[in-house]
């Protein structure tokens, strides 16, 4: 499966989470860092849920530019 992740970058660092998956995040030092961690974190976090008994979420958010004149 793929999961849409955004990656947001702060001023030291760079976030990402994973819409479809509420709580699975990740903050590395760099772009590729945190790309890596969040890989390992969805795998956790789907592992947990089977763990648990619960359903897996199927990817479905989707994300699009949109061009605006300012």
């Amino acid at each position: 499966m793929q999961y849409m992740v955004i990656i947001e970058e702060g001023e030291s660092s760079y976030g990402a989470y994973v819409p479809d998956l509420p709580g699975c995040v990740a903050v590395g030092d760099t772009r590729k860092e945190d790309l890596t961690l969040i890989q390992e974190a969805i795998v956790l976090h789907l592992e947990m849920l089977q763990e648990d008994g619960l359903p897996v979420p199927h990817p479905h958010s989707v994300s699009e530019y949109v061009a605006v004149f300012a």
